[in-house]
């Protein structure tokens, strides 16, 4: 299992995780089992929006006796009302029911205290103007929690979060489809064409784009939601490309984007879990995502890098696509931060190594002028 740093929060996170949702309704000795798979196959992160009560307490048993071996995800206004999940602005019911977390998780703390489902102006004023976020503070000065996160499918709000300085990371919606959509669109739950239609669709969202350099330049970390858009993308009759992703191609570009450290897989059976670790000993072959940005001209993404390492092997061993990741971020703000350049200088083959021999352009799938932009990262961080 390959682990990354979560931002700035100090934890060390698989970068497979467990996404709760679909132990929902399952019975607590097959909850168990799944955990303890996920576990010894090193996923340590684990999401629970889930307000159900049984659940909950499921997973508090699941976990009993190595509550320390899992990072914890635990969303604070998402309640239990009328026998179903609800949100809530009212701060004596997020209290009540984050108190109810702990107890069904049979904890003193979480891990992560994540702010529920920020997706309108309404929504992100009233929490950020209001007792909830200062609630969440004071859970954090009091260890109650060790870190503040959002968790948001709407890239604008996200962005906001993420420059109020009031939060360590966000979970985040993160697959090819929804990185396409224009920032203003209706989240859909289906990826219907008509979403699509009428016009082409030429590189990643500008706002999506901003929010990944950002954080990941300012230490904020991120997790990643709806990594298989709901299942859209895993059959061609429903995904807008017109050709079916495996998986774990859409884990890997997910995981490939810059500032993302974890992917919450749902798990709910014995076969999920080990058909998700098979990912950590899958080819790069296997794991390729860039085809789907060629099965039609309606999706353009030439010129664009995104970050797939198609362009590899190169004979000086230049990791060619995380230096693209710190040149753009770069570029977003117009100088190399004192973060993205201590990225950089991790390196053990930096841009100046760049020889220009064009192999990397010949294999390059987007016709990306790789050459150039090693000449553009060698004087923005030398």
């Amino acid at each position: 299992m390959k682990y990354n740093e979560l931002g700035n929060t100090g934890f060390k996170v698989s970068e497979i995780g467990l996404g709760g949702e679909y132990l929902e309704g399952k019975p607590s000795n097959l909850v168990s089992s799944v955990v303890a798979a996920a576990m010894e196959g090193g996923v340590n992160i684990l999401d629970c929006f889930m307000s159900n009560p049984e659940v909950r307490t499921n997973l508090g048993m699941a976990l009993k006796g190595r509550r320390d071996k899992m990072y914890i995800q635990g969303h604070l206004r998402s309640i239990w009302y009328d026998n179903q999940y609800a949100r809530t602005l009212d701060i004596k019911k997020v209290q009540f029911f984050f108190e109810d977390l702990l107890k069904r998780f049979q904890t003193d703390y979480i891990d992560i205290g994540m702010i529920h489902m920020i997706d309108n102006d309404h929504d992100y004023d009233s929490i950020f103007s209001g007792p909830i976020i200062e609630y969440a503070q004071e859970l954090k000065e009091k260890g109650v929690i060790r870190a503040i996160g959002i968790s948001s499918h709407n890239p604008v709000q996200a962005l906001k979060a993420a420059k109020s300085g009031l939060i360590d990371t966000i979970l985040f919606s993160v697959n090819p489809a929804y990185d396409l959509l224009d920032e203003d669109a209706e989240r859909p739950r289906t990826l219907d064409n008509v979403f699509f239609n009428g016009k082409t669709f030429n590189g990643i969202n500008h706002v999506r784009n901003d929010l990944y350099h950002y954080c990941e330049s300012h230490g904020i970390g991120m997790t990643v939601m709806k990594t298989f858009a709901a299942g859209a993308l895993l059959d061609a009759r429903t995904s807008p490309f017109c050709v079916a992703m495996t998986p774990h191609q859409c884990m890997s570009y997910a995981l490939s984007r810059p500032s993302v450290d974890s992917v919450m897989i749902g798990m709910q059976s014995m076969t999920d879990v080990y058909d998700c670790l098979r990912y950590e000993t899958m080819s790069d072959k296997e794991k390729d995502y860039s085809f789907i940005f060629s099965v039609s001209p309606q999706f353009s993404m030439n010129g664009k890098c995104v970050y797939c390492n198609h362009c590899l092997p190169c004979p000086n061993h230049i990791d060619i696509a995380q230096i693209g990741k710190y040149l753009d971020m770069a570029l977003l703000e117009g100088k190399a931060s004192p973060t993205v350049k201590a990225h950089y200088d991790s390196l053990t083959h930096k841009a100046d190594e760049c020889i220009g021999c064009y192999s990397c352009e010949s294999r390059c799938p987007f016709g990306v002028h790789i050459v150039e932009r090693m000449k553009m990262a060698k004087n923005m961080f030398n």
